[in-house]
Formats: structure tokens, sequence, C-alpha cells
């Protein structure tokens, strides 16, 4: 006969487990000296993930400004010299940190003909010249459209010739507008003012391409 009824046959009364405390995990002298050899290998794996990382940061070509496509512009000038009725503009002498990207030839003869020539300056901003026998001025025409409708915003000397200067504020868009005798020039685009002004101040007229001789009988 027991002394008394356990506890967990008792009714209403709940048995409760308790755990006992952890205590320090004990590995045998192999398993410690396995571990310790190989952290100090590791380490040095780790060292060497970070150092070839660095090297491949350093080594992976950047940006080469002077490797930038360029646009070859001179068919596109021949193009209009050939069929322009107004005497051609086009920049001559201009340092070589100006890089052409972008050249378009539109019209037919007979009809206005335009002429668009980018570039990315040297301050590493977009200018263009705009350049076309288009009716200059009024709502809609060849100088709201180059100067986005540019406010006016004086004048400067460029080159011996006036310019009338635009500005667009919410585009950062600056224009120098020249009207000549048939044609008329819009340099334009995020560059400053000096900046537009080399580009104005490198137009030169281009002479019409002289017609072949006849051959002589």
């Amino acid at each position: 006969m027991s002394d008394g009824p356990d506890a967990e046959d008792t009714p209403g009364t709940t048995a409760t487990a308790t755990k006992p405390p952890e205590g320090p995990y004990v590995v045998s002298p192999s398993v410690y000296k396995r571990l310790m050899s190989s952290l100090p290998g590791f380490s040095m794996a780790l060292l060497s993930c970070l150092v070839v990382v660095g090297l491949v940061i350093l080594i992976t070509p950047r940006r080469n400004e002077g490797a930038m496509p360029r646009a070859d512009y001179h068919s596109d000038l021949s193009g209009l010299m050939a069929i322009a009725p107004y005497l051609v503009q086009a920049p001559q002498g201009l340092p070589p940190q100006w890089y052409s990207t972008s050249t378009r030839l539109s019209g037919r003869p007979g009809g206005p003909i335009s002429w668009h020539l980018g570039f990315y300056t040297p301050g590493k901003e977009y200018a263009a010249l705009e350049e076309s026998n288009e009716t200059a001025d009024g709502p809609g025409h060849f100088v709201d459209r180059m100067t986005s409708q540019g406010h006016p915003d004086g004048t400067a000397r460029i080159a011996g010739a006036t310019w009338d200067r635009t500005f667009r504020s919410d585009k950062k868009q600056r224009s120098l507008v020249r009207r000549l005798p048939g044609v008329t020039l819009v340099v334009t685009g995020t560059a400053s003012y000096e900046e537009l002004a080399v580009l104005a101040g490198s137009l030169r007229p281009q002479p019409k391409p002289s017609p072949a001789a006849s051959p002589t009988r």
C-alpha cells in the first residue's frame, strides 16, 4: 500500500515538468582542435574574397567621355549645301571637347529646308544648331518651336554679330536667335549662354559646291 496518492493521479491537480538548467556543452579535444584550426582558414578565405572584390571595382572601366560615339554630320552638311536655297552656315574650329551627337536634314527642294545639329558640350550640357528657311516668326513657326517659346532675354554680341537671347526657365533652355536673309539660325539648349556663344561664334558661311565643268568638244 502506498504512502499517498501521486500528484498526477489526484483529480484537479496539474503536473508541471521542471526543465533541468542548461550547462556548458563539452566537446572532445579532437573536435575542439578541428574547430579552432578551421577558423584562421575561414578568415583568410573571407579576406581573399574581399581583396578580389576590391580589385574588380578598381579595374572596372569607367565611362570614357572621349570614347563617346559621335555623329558624323558632314554627309548631311554636303546634302544641305547642295539643295538649300540659302547660304548655309556650319561650325568651324570648335574645340575637340565638343562632341557632335545628332544630325538631321529635313525638307525637299522647293520647300523649307532645315538642319539640326546637336552637341554634347565641355560643360556636360546640350547645345544644338537649328537652321532653316522656314517662316521664322509667328505662333508655331520656326523660332517659337526651336526656342520652346522662350521669353526675350536681351541680346548678345558674338563675333561681330547681334543675336537675340531667349530663356525658358521651366526647361532651363537658353537660345540665341539670328535672322539672316533667307535663313534663320537658332543656337539652343541647356548649355550656358557662354557655351552657346562659342557654338554661335564658330558658324561660318559655306559656299555652294561648284557645278561640274562641262566637257569641252
